[in-house]
């Protein structure tokens, strides 16, 4: 079985592409259309270092949509938040 491949939008490179829809919607589309596997894991990374780091509760909606905006930044190429070191 052959894995699909993309041209990766965050990565600026043919990739492995995602095997699913990673997230609902439009956005999530997009993602599974234009960002590969290597780039998602990478967004996963950043998204629980943002969790962490702004002591993020999921349950609320005003968190989810801030990392919705971030997610969408970060792997479309508009900057996203850079963490303190």
């Amino acid at each position: 079985m052959s894995t699909r491949r993309i041209f990766c939008q965050k990565l600026n490179k043919e990739a492995d592409a995602l095997n699913y829809q990673p997230y609902p919607g439009e956005l999530g589309q997009r993602i599974y259309e234009k960002i590969s596997v290597q780039a998602w894991e990478n967004w996963l990374s950043h998204q629980t270092m943002l969790i962490n780091e702004y002591h993020l509760t999921l349950i609320d909606p005003k968190a989810r949509h801030f990392l919705e905006q971030e997610m969408e930044k970060f792997l479309f190429g508009m900057e996203s938040k850079k963490l303190s070191s």
